[in-house]
């Protein structure tokens, strides 16, 4: 590469760099139904405008060999050695809420990101891709409906 090229691209990195680092906290809450069930494992985690995984937000549930019912999320994070660090918790029982914080680039909003939430109880049906929440302002704390064990989401921008 020349060193003129090389230059113009290092400088252009330098600029774009502090948008792209620049990230604000959101806050995520989901009720759960009254399912009647054991406590439910949850996986919150981002996806790009093509489906790829991006990263996890929140992990609810605790003992690693039931994450593989979180299918989708566990499909689709399989090679991200770092996806539980710092993000997990304990389940989540019928009829409770949980409620998580995490910071996000400012650049991801409105940019074709979408929340996505799976959902698995014990002895139940697991349910991949139970919420899909794109990445809005316009969807900000607009409540989402989940298919089966989630009463709804919502996210708050900050």
């Amino acid at each position: 590469m020349s060193k003129p090229l090389s230059n113009i691209l290092a400088t252009a990195c330098m600029l774009a760099l502090p948008a792209l680092a620049h990230s604000s906290p959101i806050t995520l809450t989901a009720q759960l139904k009254n399912y009647g069930g054991n406590g439910a494992y949850l996986a919150a985690y981002l996806t790009d405008a093509k489906g790829a995984y991006v990263r996890t937000l929140w992990v609810a549930g605790g003992k690693a060999k039931y994450h593989k019912h979180l299918s989708d999320w566990s499909r689709l994070s399989a090679g991200d050695a770092k996806r539980l660090d710092g993000v997990t918790g304990a389940s989540v029982g019928s009829g409770r809420s949980l409620k998580v914080t995490a910071d996000l680039a400012d650049a991801l909003i409105d940019a074709g990101y979408e929340i996505r939430l799976d959902a698995a109880v014990e002895d139940m049906r697991d349910s991949p891709a139970e919420v899909r929440i794109p990445l809005t302002r316009a969807n900000a704390g607009k409540p989402q409906a989940g298919k089966q064990y989630i009463q709804s989401v919502t996210f708050q921008l900050q």
